[in-house]
């Protein structure tokens, strides 16, 4: 038995180098990163963690720290499944997606840790093996950007080898919306991969005009073109606008990716293990989208997307997020021609610059 004996939550606040702004979030100043470390019996230690976009992160750390371990101590780490779904419905009542995922989600990261170094595996094999790396874009956060500093972002993406990159929509106008897609695909030429993303700012009538003005761009996807809870106004979008539409990054249950996927005929489902419920969960949407007959993508923390994404056999493409995760870690996210590479350590591969995060850790 691998007995948990230990559980502690470290929650740190991360300034941005810039400001970053999109349509229904407005602007970013810092994100927010809870991490959890759990130690079991027999010495060995697995970290897991989340994060947000500048809020709720001390929410999250309060429901590990008071709900989820008084109820894992002494529980068996090798039992991860088990132990995901008892986690789920320990704090379902009062959770049920938000922040009650985000918690599970540290927490379950942490137990895949443990999972993959007692393999000694690399969390690319563990998941599925498919490969050992991804393709991947780089997806800015860049409403804000007056349009001459997004076309140097977008030239700073492709300098740096990117075959694929996404804006942020969602202007005053459609028409300044069109306006930024049309320059930035004269910048980029015809051959490389471009993604919008919307943020759920428009109505259904406003995103089914904007679809159908946005396919003269060749663009792969419309992503969050409204909320994520109007299954059938992603099916209007997508049938009525002509285009393929992406979402995920809003939903932090299964079960919404199910209706989603059968009811809202999404393209390009986006799960983010830091809030669907940890690696237990995104694979659970994975396969699910193979069922499908879809690919699975991702929204943010490439350090670890990285190696799921890698192992999937029919992954599309990675987001490398503006919020640099990564750039904490030992391992800043390795890219060759184009592609992003999974670590091969055992366990997550994701281990923190503990030296660069020190002077940003807060109470909770």
């Amino acid at each position: 038995m691998r007995k948990i004996i230990d559980i502690t939550t470290e929650y740190y606040r991360i300034p941005l180098t810039e400001k970053l702004g999109d349509a229904k979030h407005g602007i970013h100043t810092h994100f927010e990163l809870p991490i959890v470390k759990l130690t079991l019996e027999d010495g060995s230690e697995g970290i897991g963690y989340t994060y947000t976009g500048g809020t709720g992160g001390r929410s999250i750390c309060a429901m590990i720290e008071y709900d989820l371990k008084p109820f894992l101590l002494g529980k068996d780490a090798s039992c991860v499944e088990k132990l995901w779904e008892e986690m789920n419905w320990k704090i379902h009542y009062v959770g049920r997606g938000g922040i009650a995922s985000f918690a599970v989600s540290a927490i379950d990261i942490a137990l895949w840790d443990l999972r993959a170094k007692k393999a000694g595996e690399p969390l690319w094999k563990l998941a599925g093996g498919a490969q050992n790396s991804t393709k991947c874009y780089a997806g800015a956060i860049d409403l804000n950007f007056p349009l001459e500093k997004l076309l140097c972002n977008v030239q700073g993406y492709l300098d740096k080898g990117f075959n694929a990159v996404k804006i942020k929509l969602g202007q005053e106008t459609l028409q300044e919306d069109l306006t930024r897609v049309a320059a930035v695909r004269e910048l980029i030429g015809p051959d490389i991969t471009f993604m919008v993303d919307a943020n759920m700012k428009w109505s259904i009538e406003t995103a089914i005009k904007a679809a159908k003005l946005l396919r003269e761009y060749n663009i792969l996807w419309l992503e969050e073109p409204t909320i994520p809870d109007d299954y059938a106004g992603y099916k209007r979008i997508s049938t009525e606008g002509g285009m393929a539409i992406a979402a995920g990054e809003n939903l932090h249950t299964i079960y919404e990716f199910q209706n989603m996927m059968a009811r809202g005929n999404i393209d390009f489902p986006q799960p983010d293990a830091s809030n669907i419920g940890g690696i237990t969960g995104w694979l659970k949407v994975a396969h699910l989208a193979f069922a499908h007959n879809l690919p699975v993508c991702t929204h943010g923390m490439q350090e670890l997307h990285v190696s799921l994404m890698s192992a999937m056999p029919h992954a599309s493409y990675m987001e490398v997020h503006s919020f640099p995760i990564d750039q904490y870690t030992t391992r800043p996210l390795v890219m060759e021609n184009g592609r992003a590479i999974a670590p091969d350590k055992p366990g997550t591969g994701v281990e923190f610059n503990w030296e660069l995060l020190k002077n940003y850790k807060k109470a909770f």
